[in-house]
């Protein structure tokens, strides 16, 4: 058998093509001084995470929490996550502690798809507003920290953002105009800040998003309308904010909404009947507002709620007996209103506690173990 040697020719061009291939996939330098820069605007003194990011190695090779295209080098992803199921912490034996601000320098690395610095629990400063301009953006997520200031007002530039958490922070003022822009946002949670003013009235113009909570804010005005065409909405929690006004009948309506929670508001008005009669909510949390009159008759054979939360409210009347026709109800708490009348037997009332029926007006029998 003939041997075919390789001729001068083809060595150097396949010495070539592997420098090419070491060159690309090499961290792009940019990028490295981008990393550098942010690193020296945090501390994290417990665990050593960056210890891996040294100056004289990869930033592509081995940095914890990064991760960069094969074929281009530039970084793609930033996870650093402070509670984590990550060897590092496991060994540790607890969550992480980080503190210090978000370097501008970030938004030089202008591949970035994914940015989480979340559950830190000290990082503070404002969100850089430069964060906009990272084009490739489908991620950020700076829960669980100390972050102040306001959303970005240009935040409606990230057009492929399709995670945006940013809860249990300090922030602040309105929720821009702009974001009602981000046509691939699927979850959007701001819990737990202190941003203020209306929700946007072109809310519903989020037409991919399926979880929207925004509980625990100082938000204010009423439902929008725009919300009833929000057809993948499968989750809405605005609880513990200031929306006040009646509940508007189409929130019974909407075709995949399985919880909705908006205790701790100021609505006021009755419960629509389509809210209970819904076959497809799992869980409604109701309580403390001023809602008044009488809980609708309209539940049937199709009736599931996990919970169904409406006490501390103003409702007067008798507990519907068609609530013991419902499919399933796991937990019921309809305590602290004015309700009056025998609590009905069987499902669900055999299996609840006088808990879920104290402090009415003159309910009687069944979990209270008072005479009717």
């Amino acid at each position: 058998m003939t041997k075919l040697l390789a001729s001068p020719l083809t060595s150097l061009l396949a010495v070539a093509f592997i420098s090419v291939i070491t060159v690309v996939r090499s961290c792009s330098p940019t990028d490295q001084t981008a990393l550098n820069a942010f690193k020296s605007s945090l501390s994290e003194p417990n665990l050593g995470i960056f210890n891996t990011w040294s100056k004289n190695t990869d930033c592509c090779k081995g940095w914890y929490g990064i991760s960069c295209d094969p074929d281009s080098g530039r970084v793609t992803d930033i996870s650093l996550r402070g509670e984590s199921e990550d060897a590092i912490f496991q060994k540790a034996g607890r969550s992480g502690y980080m503190s210090g601000s978000i370097d501008p320098a970030v938004c030089d690395l202008t591949a970035l798809t994914s940015f989480v610095l979340a559950d830190w629990k000290g990082i503070s400063g404002e969100i850089p507003p430069c964060i906009t301009s990272l084009a490739s953006l489908r991620i950020l997520d700076l829960a669980g920290n100390r972050i102040t200031g306001e959303i970005p007002t240009d935040i409606g530039k990230l057009t492929k953002l399709g995670v945006l958490n940013l809860a249990e922070n300090r922030m602040s003022g309105e929720i821009p105009s702009s974001l009602t822009s981000l046509s691939e946002l699927k979850h959007l949670e701001l819990t737990e800040n202190g941003i203020s003013g209306e929700i946007p009235a072109d809310f519903g113009s989020l037409k991919m998003l399926s979880r929207a909570l925004l509980g625990r804010n100082e938000l204010t005005g009423s439902l929008p309308e725009s919300i009833s065409g929000m057809d993948r909405l499968a989750d809405l929690d605005l609880s513990s904010n200031h929306i006040e006004g009646p509940i508007p009948e189409w929130v019974g309506n909407m075709k995949v909404l399985s919880l909705l929670n908006l205790d701790c508001n100021s609505l006021t008005g009755t419960i629509p009947g389509s809210l209970l009669s819904n076959s497809g909510y799992g869980v409604l949390n109701l309580s403390r507002n001023a809602l008044e009159g009488s809980i609708p008759d309209v539940f049937g054979s199709t009736t599931y709620f996990v919970a169904l939360d409406l006490s501390h409210n103003n409702l007067a009347g008798r507990i519907p007996d068609s609530l013991t026709s419902a499919k399933f109800v796991g937990h019921l708490d309809i305590s602290n209103n004015k309700l009056c009348g025998p609590i009905p037997t069987g499902s669900p009332f055999d299996h609840l506690e006088a808990t879920s029926f104290s402090d009415n007006e003159c309910l009687c029998g069944g979990p209270l173990m008072k005479t009717c």
